[in-house]
């Protein structure tokens, strides 16, 4: 029903148009038709006129099918493309059109009135003001943080003041221990998943190689597990910045726009986070400041499994991971002992224990 009324709308447009062609073409035709002068609105030229409305009349009436796909198909490209702007960037956008067309209007009235080149430089001077102030305006979004406030409601979790969004890097979700935290209830704020992150765990999971299969499956089931079982809410950013490649590159430029923190274990991404004055939350570092304390003079338990890199050295794990190293615990590979530690390492893999067997400390010491 809608197309026979778009096709009888096109063709009555069609009707009038060819009226008004003729009535504008007719007066040059006289040199090609018998047409006297004077007589364009007798009814030989309405004739005309009849003639030329219905001939665009019945082109409109074929065409306007094929007008109003491509119409459509048009308004879908658009949409496609608007829905990965961000909505401050239209924003900014409209702003800076609104102030550079009220000023190029303040400048291109004086030199409009210059006689000859006036009428000229006024539309072009307009327009370059345009692109100068709109460039300006977008290289510079990052500063106007009031409009995240304003724009960013659905990333907000309902636009409550003071909110803390902490977006995942594709490295904290493979990881997994996302899940542990959030179960543990020290996670605040929002969890943001920005969808250029989600493309990539899609082509992760998709890539022929099992173990990157798999590792993308795994982050993809811990974003549905954190989605669905996980009280803290959880929203995706579906603005993508297409000028960078880069996906970490993306997420700072996110981090900047939304003012969030970036979860990750990724030592690289943590760097550039820190020269960019950006808050970064390490899984990592989370999980070495979380393991016990260990002061030098206490006792405990290890298993001492394999060799060290030092002669007589033996390598233990405590259960969280932590690396002991057992001095002349070598002859007790394969055994559970009693160490007593000598002192503590912090390095930026992880902490290490130096130890010795707690028989040789009280042999030493002339303990029987």
């Amino acid at each position: 029903m809608a197309n026979k009324i778009l096709r009888i709308v096109g063709t009555m447009i069609g009707v009038v148009l060819g009226v008004y062609v003729f009535i504008i073409i007719l007066p040059f035709l006289q040199f090609f038709i018998n047409i006297p002068a004077g007589a364009y609105f007798t009814p030989v030229g309405i004739g005309y006129y009849a003639v030329g409305g219905l001939l665009l009349g019945l082109i409109l009436y074929f065409l306007t099918p094929v007008l109003v796909r491509v119409f459509n198909r048009l308004l879908g490209w658009a949409d496609s493309r608007l829905k990965v702007v961000p909505t401050q960037d239209i924003a900014l956008v409209v702003l800076s059109l609104i102030i550079t067309l009220f000023i190029g209007l303040l400048l291109s009235y004086p030199i409009y009135r210059l006689p000859v080149v006036g009428i000229f430089l006024s539309p072009i001077i307009t327009l370059f003001l345009v692109i100068i102030g709109v460039r300006f305006i977008l290289n510079r979004k990052e500063e106007f943080t009031f409009l995240s406030s304003l724009f960013n409601r659905n990333i907000r979790g309902g636009g409550r003041e003071n909110e803390v969004f902490k977006i995942l890097d594709t490295s904290a979700i493979i990881d997994g221990r996302i899940v542990d935290i959030c179960k543990t209830g020290f996670m605040e704020g929002v969890i943001v998943v920005a969808g250029f992150v989600l493309e990539e765990l899609r082509h992760i999971a998709d890539s022929p190689d099992l173990l990157k299969r798999n590792r993308g499956r795994r982050g993809l089931d811990v974003l549905n597990k954190i989605q669905k079982e996980m009280d803290i809410p959880v929203q995706i950013y579906e603005g993508d910045f297409e000028e960078i490649a880069e996906v970490d590159s993306k997420l700072v430029k996110l981090a900047k726009t939304i003012n969030g923190k970036i979860i990750t274990n990724d030592f690289n991404l943590n760097k550039v986070c820190e020269l960019q004055g950006i808050s970064v939350l390490n899984i990592n570092e989370l999980a070495n400041a979380v393991k016990p304390v260990v002061l030098p003079g206490e006792e405990m338990t290890a298993q001492v499994i394999k060799d060290g890199k030092e002669t007589g050295q033996g390598i233990a794990y405590l259960d969280d991971g932590t690396m002991i190293v057992v001095e002349g615990g070598r002859r007790f590979i394969g055994e559970t002992v009693d160490v007593l530690v000598t002192s503590v390492l912090q390095t930026a893999a992880g902490r290490m224990i130096f130890a010795k067997p707690k028989q040789d400390a009280d042999r030493l010491n002339g303990v029987k």
